[in-house]
């Protein structure tokens, strides 16, 4: 079954873990300015890819505009925050915010650590990250907003590896159940 996979990053922690799923799963990996909507037709999943930026998935406007051509697809979603993963809680809120609902319901949804190194950041992030953390009351708290940090691995992906090699070898006994009838 024909998959693609569409990311949205800004530091490069998202385009990691698109190229790592594409060569693990032979597919196509694009930035939405790469890719035409037609690209999409032949597809039978998706695997979309975005970075929390300043709490908002750098992917939404891309998902609303284009939701269309989405909606009759499986999606596996990756999201790639400085946020940890066992901050669910935190993370689904991302999700409920940036994926339109119809999206929600039928797609799976994978949390990936990201990275920061501050040196990296433009300078107006660099400006936000200390004025977050001079706000910050926690000691901890502010001197972890200000460390470099770099949890990209390539183990991460592996279940979302496995479910989209689960998901093409049930479509691919269907297809050959049906044709059997």
């Amino acid at each position: 079954m024909k998959g693609i996979i569409v990311y949205k990053g800004k530091y490069g922690a998202t385009k990691q873990y698109a190229q790592w799923l594409a060569r693990e799963l032979n597919l196509s990996a694009y930035r939405p300015d790469e890719l035409q909507i037609d690209d999409l037709s032949g597809c039978g999943f998706i695997i979309i890819g975005s970075s929390v930026y300043i709490g908002k998935l750098q992917i939404t406007p891309w998902l609303r505009s284009n939701l269309e051509a989405i909606r009759d697809k499986k999606v596996f979603f990756f999201q790639v925050a400085g946020t940890p993963p066992d901050q669910k809680e935190k993370l689904e809120t991302y999700i409920r915010s940036g994926v339109p609902e119809e999206l929600i319901s039928k797609a799976e949804f994978y949390y990936y650590p990201g990275k920061m190194a501050i040196r990296e950041l433009s300078w107006t992030d660099r400006f936000m990250l200390k004025m977050g953390a001079r706000l910050t009351k926690d000691p901890s708290a502010k001197k972890t907003m200000l460390t470099d940090y770099n949890e990209v691995k390539k183990e991460n992906i592996t279940a979302l590896v496995n479910a989209v090699k689960s998901f093409r070898t049930a479509n691919k006994e269907s297809m050959i159940l049906a044709g059997a009838k």
